[in-house]
């Protein structure tokens, strides 16, 4: 039987694999396919799908976008997109923009409290054009600011630290129909980390497509709901372990092994969508 991981980050986002090292981990743990979901960046895909090629491995160029809807937290993956299209890249280009005035606007409230650091200390250390809070975090372990990761997070950059500084977020009907227009499909990450599900009935209707409901932090009576979700709006099923390297010591790609069945629906899901827009 053939599996997939479909949400999977690298150092193009908050990840420390490269995009081969990722490639190669796939390998060794006998995935037939994988997607690389990088945050509001599609910069790594292109080495991804080589190395994927020379493997013999199946690649789908994906992306990982914060959104919000009522005032509720959403994260939308978009999966088969065209790494070319012009508005995807804009929008991206924008956020990525954001972002790194968010990494600055952290060092700024660090600078206050006293610790010594440099905004672009932080965007070498990431070298991507969509830094986050890991890379402040590793950033201040490297200039031994702090000791570890955790007690950057836990004193400084969790939600309510002082450091800490909120995301600026996009619609998420705006995400679903971005990712419609790149050629994609759209589906919700970890919706039980989130606690989006009074807000699904609206996503849908907006022509959300499917459902991430395996993760790695859903439990398996999470993942039984979300399944029924799914079927009650005919929702496609997705999975994937959110690998982020080592940066947050687990989970490790391959953790979440979804069954291939799951990738050939999304896969008829995209052809059928392009059958209907070429009538």
């Amino acid at each position: 039987m053939k599996f997939a991981d479909l949400h999977l980050h690298t150092q193009f986002s908050d990840g420390t694999f490269t995009p081969e090292e990722l490639v190669l981990r796939a390998q060794n743990t006998g995935l037939a396919g994988i997607a690389l979901t990088d945050h509001d960046t599609v910069e790594g895909c292109a080495r991804a799908a080589a190395a994927c090629a020379a493997g013999q491995m199946e690649f789908i160029v994906g992306t990982e976008l914060t959104a919000e809807h009522e005032d509720i937290e959403v994260h939308i993956l978009g999966y088969f997109l065209d790494p070319q299209n012009r508005r995807l890249l804009e929008r991206l280009a924008q956020f990525q923009a954001v972002r790194q005035n968010r990494i600055r606007e952290m060092v700024a409230a660090l600078n206050r409290l006293g610790l010594a650091l440099r905004a672009e200390t932080v965007f070498a250390l990431a070298n991507c054009k969509s830094p986050g809070r890991p890379h402040v975090a590793r950033a201040l372990v490297k200039e031994k600011l702090i000791s570890n990761l955790d007690e950057a997070f836990e004193r400084y950059l969790k939600k309510g630290r002082p450091a800490w500084v909120p995301k600026c977020k996009m619609s998420a009907l705006e995400s679903v129909e971005l990712i419609h227009q790149a050629g994609g499909l759209a589906v919700m990450a970890h919706p039980g980390l989130n606690r989006t599900d009074d807000i699904i009935p609206a996503l849908v209707a907006a022509g959300l497509d499917g459902i991430e409901c395996f993760h790695t932090k859903h439990s398996t009576v999470m993942a039984e709901r979300y399944l029924e979700i799914a079927e009650k709006y005919h929702l496609l099923v997705t999975g994937g372990s959110d690998c982020h390297g080592f940066s947050k010591k687990a989970p490790l790609i391959g953790t979440i092994r979804l069954p291939y069945d799951h990738v050939e629906k999304l896969k008829a899901k995209v052809a059928e969508r392009k059958s209907k827009n070429r009538g």
